[in-house]
């Protein structure tokens, strides 16, 4: 019943005329961001970073939750109709979505898209409501060492999630982690890695780093991959609205995708990834029309992963609000606007700042309501999006990160920080090296310092803080197999793939 309670509380907020407008903008710029190939949440959050500095705390997020959950419904359409998946996470959508378009039952796919994602959706934000308190609860009993074990975890699963292999995302951790110790040392006042100019002695706004990594280098290598080549627009055909048989073969694969996607997505090495493929695997396993996987595309198999794929993103905001851990790009780039505004996510938080959080929460559920009327009649103009000159598009982004940035602080040094981080940004996409974990490296570092220094001094500088107590000493032990388990899981693999080696001599 409190539960109940704050959610009227977050409505009261929510549905105030000026938070409506924010949600409203955010779902239509979110589905718009989906459907252009290339650009996702991350991005256009992190491009609309400097608003932070001019608008409510309540309003930005509202605004940026909106572009989030817009950016997933939005990125079905071009996976459906373009076969180009605006995200890894819409990639299983591909596979099912664009064969049911060619075979024109493109407008059934696009429809059981878009009703899977507000039922996952809504679910998934209903699941944030009840969990994340009790999940807080849980957080005041943490002291310094097991905040600190809880940092260690989350660096060693979010980097192997997030990039291609363990060790390109641990290199781009560390990059992070020299990121975040620019500036002054708050304990002891020593600057560290200033090189003596005086611009770096408060650090390296976050918002910079973000804005650099994602908007500019993510800008500058889709300009690069322009003439890869060119993809075509299969063309609406059919009606949007689904039959009889297309309801029952959906509604179910929507709760499983539910049930696989947000308590994944919620996890510390959680994410969209790997509830969507399981999500398509367990389709394909049960449905009773095998025969259209892979052919003319089964229904099923765009249902159950694009409810995985919304659910992980409502799973996604209950470790960013209850802990302060972002696990995924999108989360780690609010996490930062968190930072901006001055407030720490963590157990706290919906006592310090109860508007805000249910105000955020409420709205989740208007937005979906909105993105539902959004995607399914004006589904023909977001296709139009599609034909937007990419030279124009990239251009745009360019002079927004550009002009957002230099009003920060209308500082030349944050603008030299921004191109060299976004040439940076640029060479990391081009070598496979994962972004986000620099975000997420550069926030939670000083964190985890502080946390790690405080645990030394309240023992006496007694290392076995860490392990005497249990919970610590447990996310420790979750953090070591989550970076040695993956090498024993491929030996133990490419042994079972040899098979038995022939000993020379037997019969």
């Amino acid at each position: 019943m409190e539960t109940l309670g704050h959610l009227a509380h977050g409505f009261s907020v929510a549905f105030t005329p000026v938070n409506l407008m924010w949600c409203l903008l955010g779902t239509t710029l979110g589905t718009a961001i989906g459907v252009l190939p290339g650009l996702g949440p991350a991005l256009t959050i992190a491009l609309l970073l400097p608003i932070t500095y001019q608008v409510a705390p309540e309003a930005s997020f509202i605004l940026f939750a909106g572009i989030y959950y817009g950016a997933m419904y939005g990125g079905s359409t071009t996976s459906i109709l373009l076969n180009t998946p605006g995200e890894s996470a819409t990639i299983v959508t591909a596979l099912e979505g664009n064969r049911m378009a060619r075979s024109g039952r493109g407008g059934a796919a696009l429809a059981t898209s878009a009703i899977g994602s507000f039922v996952a959706g809504t679910l998934g934000t209903l699941g944030v409501a009840f969990l994340a308190p009790v999940v807080v609860k849980f957080a005041l009993s943490f002291g310094p060492a097991e905040y600190f074990s809880l940092m260690v975890l989350a660096f060693i699963t979010v980097s192997a999630v997030l990039g291609s292999s363990s060790v390109r995302g641990l290199t781009s951790l560390f990059v992070g982690f020299v990121i975040g110790l620019v500036g002054v040392d708050l304990q002891t006042g020593q600057p560290r890695f200033t090189f003596g100019m005086s611009q770096l002695l408060d650090g390296v706004d976050v918002i910079v780093v973000a804005v650099g990594l994602f908007a500019v280098g993510e800008t500058l290598y889709m300009a690069s991959r322009r003439y890869a080549g060119k993809d075509e627009i299969v063309p609406l055909r059919g009606s949007l609205y689904m039959t009889a048989a297309e309801w029952a073969r959906s509604w179910k694969a929507w709760l499983r995708g539910t049930l696989l996607g947000f308590p994944i997505g919620a996890l510390p090495a959680g994410g969209a990834e790997i509830p969507t493929f399981l999500s398509y695997a367990i389709e394909k396993k049960l449905s009773k029309h095998k025969e259209e996987f892979g052919t003319v595309g089964a229904i099923e198999g765009v249902a159950g992963p694009e409810a995985a794929n919304n659910a992980s993103a409502a799973g996604v905001l209950v470790p960013m609000l209850t802990l302060g851990l972002p696990t995924s790009a999108t989360a780690a780039i609010m996490l930062s606007a968190f930072q901006s505004y001055g407030i720490n996510p963590g157990p706290m938080l919906f006592m310090t700042q109860a508007n805000l959080v249910w105000g955020l929460i409420a709205s989740l559920f208007i937005a979906n309501v909105i993105l539902v009327i959004l995607n399914l009649p004006l589904i023909g103009l977001w296709v139009r999006l599609l034909k937007i000159p990419a030279p124009q598009l990239y251009a745009g982004i360019l002079v927004f990160a550009t002009v957002g940035t230099y009003g920060i602080s209308q500082s030349p040094t944050d603008l030299v920080i921004l191109y060299l981080l976004g040439g940076a940004g640029f060479l990391m996409r081009r070598f496979d090296f994962p972004t986000a974990p620099v975000i997420i490296g550069m926030i939670l570092w000083p964190l985890a310092e502080a946390q790690f220094r405080r645990a030394m001094t309240i023992s006496n500088g007694d290392w076995s803080v860490f392990y005497k107590h249990p919970l610590s000493l447990t996310l420790l032990t979750l953090a070591f197999i989550g970076l040695i388990g993956p090498h024993i899981w491929a030996y133990v693999e490419r042994r079972r793939r040899r098979g038995p080696e022939h000993v020379p001599g037997d019969a």
